[in-house]
């Protein structure tokens, strides 16, 4: 009998990869609660060795074979690297700076309250074995911890925003604003978590020669026609990626600052949305797919089942606490800090981006990244439920205000 090629088999994976969150889609209908991203998120859990690899071993060794999870991680990895580009393209700063004042203590806020209450979860969790990787030390682990509570994932709340139809509305573009900041402040301390005094001294180098890449990147882009700057900046984005991950920080780092340094008005912004839009449907689901395989639950299920309780309260209370007090310095209409707050606790993406990198550094184990992840989940998909009656409500009161 002919023996499958492992051509053959990672295409089966693909099938797997494709089929499966697509059926559940459309069949359990669950837009409203799980965008096709969530329940693909979702599907990369179930078929991991959690779930997939717990009900039927043999088959799961036998699709995801070693040769197969290479080449899929080489997909995800290019995959995430466009993605985590175009979040830092679309970043608008100009935006951020002419209204920095209440831009910056709502973000200020909105990033630092959620991150206390992680933190706190963080050093609860780590009262019990089993959450610091082999390369963390604690105070590395509570700080990530803290961060992805504090994450908004910024192209997803994008998908939402236009989803609830205030994306180009004055709310939808005062949270952008918000979260835009806050993408920023999430990287730099992603930085700090990483910073390898071993390899200190290429981290240095890597800082001033990206500085003056900067410079004749811009210089460069500039001068190209529009059509020329997509191709150039990804070989920039490649080049940025590697020189990231040479100096000890992580490729996805140098992915974020070679588009966070480009301007959005440089490119078409509907061609920007579409690209981003066939990024997500063609080879995202293959980045959370290889999120799933990583989960595991050798800590005891019902520890990491509540460790992600505990993070998902600490998550979501401390953002809305966050906005609630930034709603009372600027004297926000009522109504609109709840909502700004549902908004910006929209985690997936972004929050399982920042654990990975922490993975791959050793830095948490198998079964906190799991149990972050089912945090983002569960917070992602309370969002919409949360907001859309939340936004009936405010503009209810804004029509009798009128």
């Amino acid at each position: 009998m002919h023996a499958m090629t492992t051509t053959e088999i990672f295409l089966i994976a693909l099938l797997l990869i494709f089929t499966a969150p697509y059926l559940i889609w459309r069949g359990l209908r669950t837009e409203y609660y799980a965008p096709l991203v969530v329940v693909q998120i979702v599907c990369g859990i179930l078929l991991g060795p959690g779930v997939l690899g717990a009900v039927a071993p043999g088959y799961y060794e036998f699709v995801f074979n070693p040769q197969v999870i290479t080449a899929l991680n080489g997909v995800a990895w290019w995959a995430v690297m466009i993605f985590v580009w175009i979040a830092g393209i679309e970043l608008d700063l100009k935006q951020a700076w002419a209204r920095r004042g209440e831009t910056g203590v709502t973000a200020g806020l909105a990033l630092t309250v959620p991150l206390m209450f992680g933190a706190v979860a963080g050093i609860a969790m780590l009262q019990l074995p089993g959450w610091v990787g082999p390369n963390g030390q604690p105070w590395q682990v509570v700080l990530g911890i803290g961060m992805a509570c504090a994450v908004t994932a910024l192209p997803i709340l994008v998908l939402f925003l236009e989803k609830l139809e205030i994306l180009r509305l004055p709310l939808g573009q005062r949270v952008l604003r918000y979260a835009s900041l806050d993408d920023i402040a999430i990287w730099g301390v992603l930085a700090l978590i990483l910073l390898d005094w071993e390899r200190v001294g290429r981290q240095a180098i890597f800082l001033v020669g990206f500085a003056v890449a900067t410079y004749a990147i811009r210089a460069l882009m500039k001068w190209l026609q529009e059509r020329d700057r997509w191709y150039v900046s990804l070989i920039w984005l490649a080049a940025c990626g590697f020189a990231a991950d040479w100096c000890g920080l992580h490729f996805m780092v140098g992915a974020f600052l070679s588009g966070a340094v480009l301007d959005g008005e440089w490119f078409d912004r509907k061609r920007m949305d579409q690209f981003r839009d066939h990024i997500l449907l063609a080879i995202m689901p293959v980045f959370f797919l290889s999120t799933g395989l990583r989960t595991q639950w050798d800590v005891g299920g019902v520890a990491v089942f509540g460790a992600a309780a505990l993070l998902l309260f600490a998550s979501v209370a401390g953002k809305l606490a966050g906005l609630q007090i930034a709603g009372r310095i600027l004297k926000w209409e009522k109504g609109e800090a709840s909502i700004i707050g549902w908004l910006l606790q929209t985690k997936a993406l972004i929050m399982i981006i920042f654990a990975n990198i922490l993975l791959d550094r050793g830095i948490i184990t198998n079964e906190t990244f799991t149990a972050l992840l089912l945090m983002a989940v569960g917070s992602t998909m309370l969002t919409i439920p949360m907001v859309t009656p939340a936004l009936r409500k405010l503009k209810a009161l804004a029509g009798k205000g009128g």
